[in-house]
């Protein structure tokens, strides 16, 4: 009897963004607390969501929160950092079903790497501009750049895979503004209204696990 060929996923590649979304608290307002300068974090968020400041701008405030911080210091506070549940096992999922998965986030690339490595995502795409280490220690934040819909196309090009066929799920003003540039938008535990308007599924729970047979139901929008 011939071998049955397995079906092409609908989704070949799912992106996600980290803080709000992975985490259950702000991945820099943790930080910052850690370091006792919780109140500079809500300062420049305050700022951001009454739309005084810009994206760049606010990035600039939260990578200096970690200025200075040795790698031991900065992975310790990332393992630390309270975050939704399952999120390998959905990893694992995903890849089980032949779909990639991939970081899309505003997030320097000293984060995203940890992430990347803790989880097992096949690759990932931050903030540009951003400091690294410097002789063993988080350099200073100069001017960054917000770019997720670049960072979106560099992905689709480095994974050779179509943004029909894509699906991103975030909670913030950054991730609705790439829904529409992808096969399907998921907003997952979103405090913002635009963010769950612009969405085509809306979810609010805190396990990454229920995503994996969600996407399985959800079909892409006509393009």
């Amino acid at each position: 009897m011939p071998r049955r060929r397995a079906s092409r996923p609908r989704w070949r590649l799912v992106t996600i963004d980290i803080d709000g979304t992975l985490t259950t608290v702000h991945g820099w307002r943790f930080l910052a607390e850690q370091r006792g300068w919780g109140a500079l974090w809500r300062q420049s968020t305050a700022r951001y969501l009454r739309r005084e400041t810009n994206e760049d701008e606010h990035l600039r405030d939260l990578l200096g929160l970690a200025e200075g911080l040795d790698r031991a210091s900065l992975y310790e506070i990332l393992e630390a950092t309270p975050k939704i549940a399952g999120i390998g096992e959905a990893v694992a999922a995903w890849h089980a079903d032949g779909t990639k998965v991939a970081l899309l986030t505003h997030n320097p690339p000293y984060i995203v790497a940890w992430w990347k490595k803790r989880f097992g995502f096949d690759a990932a795409d931050g903030v540009r501009r951003a400091p690294g280490f410097r002789r063993g220690r988080v350099g200073a934040a100069g001017a960054v750049v917000a770019d997720k819909a670049g960072g979106l196309h560099r992905l689709l090009r480095k994974l050779t895979i179509d943004a029909a066929a894509t699906v991103h799920i975030g909670d913030g003003w950054a991730d609705a503004e790439l829904f529409p540039l992808v096969g399907a938008g998921v907003a997952l535990n979103s405090r913002l209204r635009e963010v769950e308007r612009a969405a085509d599924l809306v979810r609010h729970h805190h396990d990454l696990r229920p995503m994996v047979p969600a996407l399985q139901k959800l079909r892409p929008r006509r393009r």
